[in-house]
């Protein structure tokens, strides 16, 4: 495989999209070089810095009174519905701007992994917090982050982790960071549940300030089993419990293989050399092992993008973000992920969103193609002008280069040749060909 294939390839998976000069400057540095860079950018991201996080304030229902109106309420429901948008759109733009893009689709990751969705947390404010943990936390080690969500204001609503008390265990959280984020199935029994359930018991939520706090009162210190473990586990040593099995050296690395390299099993040698690199809990060096693994690099074609991929990719690399980006694009493009049914902070379910051809049906064809006609008239000038440059013939090749695709089909090929005369309309094949929706 040639150098430049390598690094668009990385580039493609641990990033948004990434855009043609990126892969040029990619392919002077090198793969590994390339790596190390995605990992431990340097400087500040400028990109970040033009999007700051949005001062969302208290919750709106914290300031209603104990008797209130329909109207109250109704107004109330509307400023948190304008909280979350504002919230939503503002990741959007961060993840075009970022600089720094694989700290961007590692929170990303993290969001799918403990997915959490808003429509029952119905906090703005406790969506961000929970965010901010994963950029704090999501890079270093493992056990660190989990017992950081543990104590996560979101994940204790949306789990219902609130209602655990030592009078009346509920096992939803228990059962869930088991089976969903730290084991998986059968790494674990039923009494394994009931006990991590009594462990969990005694966190609530204050939702004026979107912090979690622990009730002695409320909390089980009775002795337990979990894991083979026995003591008067609380969060933390229930947390400890879980990372010593020999399932969690295992299940990260498969669900960021799935997630990041293929959607076929994981072969056993890389379960060996990543399960290896994540003895510590590293979740940088996990990354590391994953990106430099010479499997990783022959998983081209193994992924179908996401609605958020896609469509942020897309923005990259038409420069569709810029002044020349109105208002009615940008109110289209944050539509399309809603009739795309992925929306940043509303994953369907605690299991996250669903993974390859459940992307590609009628209905979501027929929304890229509208969402395509909007990009088109949304890229800048210089994307333009360097698409039409070439030669009409050249053109299909020249936006193979742009949106960072390797080849077109013969098929492909073929429809973009008769639109080559038209930039913007090549442009719209191209965003919605089979070789742009897979990567």
């Amino acid at each position: 495989m040639a150098e430049r294939e390598k690094v668009a390839h990385l580039l493609r998976r641990a990033t948004f999209g990434p855009t043609a000069d990126e892969v040029d400057r990619a392919e002077r540095a090198g793969y590994q070089a390339t790596v190390e860079a995605l990992l431990a950018p340097d400087g500040a991201d400028r990109g970040t810095g033009r999007t700051p996080a949005p001062k969302l304030g208290a919750d709106p229902y914290t300031d209603l009174p104990k008797k209130p109106t329909r109207e109250q309420r109704q107004r109330a429901q509307q400023a948190r519905k304008e909280q979350v948008q504002q919230l939503t759109h503002w990741w959007v733009d961060r993840m075009v701007a970022a600089e720094h893009q694989l700290t961007e689709k590692l929170v990303f990751f993290w969001h799918g992994h403990w997915a959490t969705s808003v429509q029952k947390v119905k906090s703005a404010a406790l969506m961000l917090n929970q965010q901010e943990t994963f950029r704090r936390d999501g890079r270093g080690d493992f056990g660190v982050l989990v017992r950081a969500m543990l104590r996560d204001g979101a994940l204790i609503h949306w789990l219902d982790g609130q209602r655990n008390t030592r009078k009346a265990p509920n096992e939803n959280l228990a059962r869930e960071l088991m089976e969903l984020f730290t084991l998986g199935i059968g790494a674990y029994t039923e009494a394994d549940v009931k006990a991590a359930a009594r462990a969990l018991t005694g966190w609530t939520v204050d939702r004026v300030d979107g912090t979690a706090a622990f009730q002695q009162a409320r909390h089980d210190g009775g002795e337990k089993t979990v894991l083979g473990r026995t003591g008067p586990l609380d969060a933390d040593s229930l947390a400890e419990a879980i990372l010593a099995q020999p399932a969690a050296k295992t299940f990260l690395p498969e669900r960021l293989w799935f997630r990041f390299a293929s959607g076929e099993p994981m072969p056993a040698g890389v379960r060996d050399r990543l399960s290896a690199a994540f003895a510590g809990h590293d979740v940088t060096a996990l990354v590391r092992a994953l990106l430099l693994d010479e499997q990783f690099t022959t998983t081209g074609g193994q992924l179908v993008k996401q609605p958020v991929e896609w469509l942020v990719g897309a923005v990259r690399q038409l420069g569709a973000d810029g002044a020349d980006a109105g208002m009615k694009q940008r109110k289209q493009l944050y539509q399309g992920l809603a009739r795309l049914d992925q929306v940043p902070f509303k994953p369907p379910s605690v299991g996250g969103w669903p993974s390859g051809t459940a992307w590609l049906n009628t209905f979501a064809t027929q929304t890229r193609v509208q969402l395509a006609q909007a990009l088109s008239a949304a890229a800048s000038p210089a994307f333009l002008e360097r698409l039409s440059a070439a030669p009409v013939k050249g053109r299909p090749d020249a936006l193979a280069r742009l949106l960072v695709v390797d080849a077109w089909t013969d098929r492909t090929r073929a429809v973009l040749d008769g639109a080559a005369k038209d930039a913007r309309k090549l442009t719209v094949l191209g965003l919605i060909s089979p070789e742009y929706a897979v990567h």
